[in-house]
């Protein structure tokens, strides 16, 4: 489908279910696509970091991105994940991508060797120029340990090398910037500016961000829309009374003990159970070398879904 200008709204960024012995389960990711559509979200975003797409292989990155969107069947845009360590390695990803179908792809700057801010606005232009797909920028300093500057990604999107941001530094002073410089601007009405902190979505809706990419609307996708729907409304104590409400929702991320398993495990986990409690994927493994919640971990997960008036 023809990509809206710019993207706006809910556009979860879709987890990857597995089967047991570490495939990828095509049933559960189409009862996934179904559950995050039939809750009303405007795009999906596959291969993201909610996606495991760090811990998997090319292989099943491919299956990923070809079954959602043949799958979703041009009802909503899907955007692919094309996140790797330099710019040749993400042009293969980018690739795959536009021969599946997608209707744009997610970039991080380059990461493993320290990069020069020229060499990443570089990156952004080659990315744009020598793939077949609109690139937005994905800002994840957590993870590639680069702060995209507000400037610069106004340049690249005045220069047509980017669509959009994704913007999950958590630096709400940075993601403003962007927001005023890209209204400032008369030659950048289709650029989209997305949060990824799924905690302070109405804050970044009321500061004029386009739209939100939560990791928690996998599970609550339903509740991520009327969020959205009250923020554009102006409904602002309706919203801030949701977005609280997914405020505790969320506090499942941390329910993995941090003396046997790092944050991801917790996180991605905790997602995963949810939807396995739910009934939408069959299995809630997570890839390796990612630590699997406990009995009791899991039975913690269901009462945080429980409280939300999810199960």
């Amino acid at each position: 489908m023809t990509l809206p200008s710019p993207l706006t709204g809910v556009v979860p960024p879709v987890c990857t279910p597995l089967t047991p012995d570490n495939e990828v389960d095509v049933a559960s990711l189409e009862r996934l696509v179904d559950h995050l559509i039939d809750g009303g979200v405007d795009g999906l975003f596959v291969l993201g970091s909610s996606s495991e797409a760090a811990y998997l292989p090319d292989g099943h990155r491919e299956v990923v991105v070809d079954r959602v969107v043949r799958y979703v069947g041009g009802q909503l845009p899907v955007l692919a994940g094309a996140i790797d360590m330099a710019t040749l390695r993400v042009l293969d990803h980018v690739r795959t991508a536009a021969a599946a179908g997608a209707d744009g792809v997610v970039v991080t700057a380059p990461f493993y060797t320290r990069t020069h801010p020229a060499e990443i606005a570089r990156h952004f232009r080659l990315v744009a120029a020598r793939g077949e797909l609109p690139v937005f920028a994905y800002d994840l300093p957590v993870s590639v340990h680069t702060k995209l500057d507000a400037d610069l990604v106004l340049e690249l999107a005045a220069d047509g090398a980017l669509a959009g941001l994704k913007d999950s530094s958590g630096d709400d002073g940075g993601l403003r910037r962007v927001v005023l410089g890209a209204r400032a601007r008369t030659d950048l009405p289709s650029f989209a500016v997305l949060t990824g902190s799924e905690l302070t979505v109405d804050a970044a809706l009321a500061m004029g961000a386009d739209g939100v990419v939560p990791g928690l609307g996998n599970v609550d996708p339903h509740g991520y829309v009327r969020l959205y729907r009250y923020a554009r409304e102006g409904d602002w104590a309706r919203a801030r009374a949701e977005q609280e409400r997914l405020c505790a929702l969320f506090r499942m991320v941390g329910v993995g003990d941090p003396l046997r398993m790092g944050a991801s495990s917790s996180s991605l986990g905790a997602f995963k159970a949810a939807l396995h409690l739910r009934g939408v994927i069959a299995c809630p493994l997570t890839a390796a070398p990612q630590v699997p919640l406990s009995e009791a971990e899991t039975e913690q997960v269901g009462k945080h879904l429980a409280a939300a008036g999810l199960l």
